[in-house]
């Protein structure tokens, strides 16, 4: 056997041309959705993820600023700052980059952001929004690994599920969409016993906890669909994720790559929470208009 590779970036791709529709509709009713990112500091990866970030968002017709701020940048400067970009009007979405440098307080900034404007779905009311199936902004990765379990055809009702990681940016997030899809999940961690008769049991597997290649493709049931959302170098610089891929392939039915599966598709979510914010602040109907755009494709 040997596993369909889910393209993340030409789903990306197409989820993208759907939301710049939105953002023309939006703009055709007098709406022009805003985001603002602020990137503390001089991290490598977090200025590559902003570029890349603001390239998107540029691409799809939102306007988009990035606030950048010294490494030396203390708490509450921070804080006016997300303020600022609270109070105005234009901004739609806020995303604070993370992580901050050592000192910064993430989650007092975190939570300083309106809840209406988080499109990182990090604050504790999208939080315990999700967590009671209610309406709010959805953290970006997780929801990237729905949209591409859904595109490409993929039965989450009634299927066990198992995720490796409980972070609250991946782990925690998608046990609770793949609950309210009324999947079957389990959350493995660094205390689990066993890790590899719990992934063998699983017939959607999710690497998210930062380990390259800790996931054996020894472990893959067959014809499992497997989700690798690790992004780590190995000793040669190579990007690899947290499984086993080329083992995983011949036993998988399908599986993302890395790089190139679900990383495009947390910025596509983002891009999406920002026009969902957008059309809420606005008193219009985002599921319709997101609807819409995708009959169109």
């Amino acid at each position: 056997m040997t596993a369909i590779i889910i393209d993340g970036k030409a789903t990306a791709g197409a989820v993208r041309e759907e939301l710049a529709r939105c953002v023309a509709e939006l703009k055709d009713r007098g709406v022009h959705p805003g985001l603002a990112v602020v990137l503390v500091g001089e991290d490598p990866a977090s200025q590559v993820y902003v570029r890349n970030k603001d390239r998107a968002a540029s691409e799809a017709g939102l306007a988009v600023s990035t606030l950048r701020l010294g490494a030396d940048t203390d708490q509450a400067t921070l804080l006016a700052a997300v303020e600022e970009l609270n109070r105005d009007e234009a901004v739609h979405g806020i995303l604070v980059q993370l992580p901050l440098p050592e000192g910064l307080d993430e989650n007092q900034v975190i939570e300083a952001i309106d809840p209406a404007k988080d499109v990182d779905g990090l604050h504790p009311r999208n939080v315990a929004a999700l967590t009671m199936g209610r309406a709010g902004l959805v953290p970006c990765t997780p929801a990237g690994c729905i949209e591409l379990l859904d595109r490409h055809g993929i039965e989450i009702e009634g299927r066990r599920a198992v995720i490796v990681g409980r972070s609250m940016l991946v782990g925690k997030p998608l046990a609770a969409l793949l609950l309210a899809r009324h999947g079957t999940v389990t959350i493995c961690h660094s205390r689990t016993r066993d890790l590899a008769a719990v992934v063998g049991e699983a017939e959607i597997v999710v690497a998210a906890v930062g380990v390259a290649g800790l996931v054996k493709g020894a472990w893959i049931r067959p014809g499992a669909t497997v989700l690798d959302v690790g992004i780590n170098r190995n000793e040669a610089g190579k990007l690899v994720g947290d499984v086993e891929t080329a083992a995983a392939a011949e036993r998988a039915g399908a599986i993302t790559p890395v790089p190139g599966g679900v990383g495009p598709m947390t910025i596509a979510m983002l891009l999406r929470n920002t026009i969902i914010a957008a059309a809420l602040a606005n008193g219009l109907d985002a599921e319709e208009i997101l609807a819409s755009a995708a009959a169109a494709r």
